[in-house]
């Protein structure tokens, strides 16, 4: 059997949604593939420092993390970039002129800096665990980095922020808009160039919006039974959903691993 390449999706995808925990038939199947001697990797959206905990925690060497802009090669940081700066300069601006509540991250930690209380007066506080720092001298300008926003516009008012296009964004909670890194494939194909793979022999597993991205054509696409449709569509497979062993299921019907399930 010729080497295989595996990138997988975090939530939804090696993950139970509703407790957070990886599936584990999916944990089984990771190991089994390590053993036949495939290449596997976690490929998230999350911050490295986010995602570090988990890929520890569940025996995982190599993870494309960051949106893509992460690279963890055999448990070494190589990468972590942050977002293009001018591109997301002119959405910090323009939100601001719009009048909306911006968080910035200008590192890979939970800190959020701003120079108000915007953001909280207009939608509450973020949905994840924050430090919030609210300094009215901050300028993004000092330091020139930007790894992550998060701008307080509403979905019927997207159209006005005609900057948004510039940066990768996301909305999993309605009220606000997430700009971060939208780039697993980029991140995938600077893996493959550590690990001295092609992309024809990779396969990617994922099941949301924001793995849309990694769905090359020149990899061989898995969508999760419990992923969105757009994503399904762009698929070579729909495996069954993540909780019922789609991973196992699907690594199975292609021969990856032999059966260990009864």
């Amino acid at each position: 059997m010729s080497k295989k390449y595996f990138f997988f999706d975090i939530d939804g995808t090696l993950t139970d949604r509703k407790t957070g925990r990886i599936v584990p038939s999916a944990l089984e199947t990771v190991k089994r593939l390590q053993e036949a001697g495939h290449f596997v990797s976690i490929a998230t959206g999350r911050a490295c420092y986010k995602a570090e905990k988990f890929r520890v925690a569940n025996g995982f060497k190599n993870m494309v993390c960051n949106g893509g802009h992460g690279i963890i090669y055999d448990s070494e940081l190589k990468e972590n970039r942050p977002l293009n700066y001018e591109a997301a300069k002119a959405v910090y601006d323009q939100a601001r002129e719009l009048g909306y509540g911006i968080y910035t991250a200008i590192d890979d930690s939970n800190k959020v800096y701003a120079t108000d209380f915007l953001f909280h007066e207009q939608v509450g506080m973020r949905k994840e665990p924050s430090v919030y720092i609210i300094d009215p001298e901050f300028d993004p300008e000092k330091d020139r980095k930007i790894y992550k926003m998060y701008v307080s516009v509403p979905k019927e008012e997207e159209n006005r922020l005609t900057t948004k296009e510039m940066v990768g964004h996301l909305r999993f909670e309605k009220e606000y808009l997430m700009f971060q890194p939208d780039a697993k494939q980029e991140g995938i194909l600077r893996m493959l160039s550590y690990a001295g793979g092609n992309p024809e022999d990779v396969v990617v597993f994922g099941d949301d919006y924001n793995d849309l991205n990694m769905f090359d054509e020149r990899f061989f696409k898995i969508a999760m039974g419990n992923g969105c449709d757009e994503l399904k569509a762009k698929a070579d497979y729909v495996a069954d959903e993540n909780v019922k062993d789609g991973i196992y299921k699907a690594c199975i019907k292609y021969g990856w691993i032999h059966s260990f399930l009864l």
